[in-house]
C-alpha cells in the first residue's frame, strides 16, 4: 500500500484543496495518508519542505523538479490548466497509480 504525506503549514489555504483531493481519491485508489504541519523554518530546512502543500508518495515527492525554494511558504504546481496551488486530481491520480 502507498503511503502518502501531506506537508503544510496553517497559513498556506491551498493545503485543505490537496487535502480534499487526496479525500476523494482515497475511494478509487489504496493508500495510506498521514498530515504533517511543518511549524518552523528550521524544521522546513530539515524536511526539505518545498511548500504547502508538499505531497510525498513513499517518500518522494513527484512533483519536485528540484530547484524548488525550501521554506515556509506556499507552493506552486505547474498544472494543464496553468500554475495552481495544488496538483489536479488526474495529476494525484496519475502519481499514485504509477507503478501500482
Amino acid at each position: 500500500m502507498r503511503q502518502v504525506e501531506l506537508l503544510y503549514f496553517d497559513d498556506c489555504p491551498n493545503w485543505r484543496d490537496a487535502d480534499e483531493l487526496l479525500g476523494r481519491l482515497a475511494g478509487e485508489v489504496e493508500f495510506e495518508l498521514t498530515r504533517r504541519l511543518v511549524t518552523a523554518a528550521e524544521e522546513a530546512e530539515a524536511l526539505g519542505f518545498r511548500g504547502s502543500p508538499s505531497i510525498l508518495v513513499d517518500g518522494v515527492d513527484p512533483f519536485a523538479a528540484g530547484d524548488e525554494p525550501v521554506g515556509l511558504s506556499c507552493r506552486i504546481y505547474q498544472t494543464p490548466h496553468g500554475p495552481a496551488g495544488s496538483p489536479t486530481l488526474d495529476q494525484l491520480r496519475a502519481v499514485l497509480t504509477c507503478g501500482a
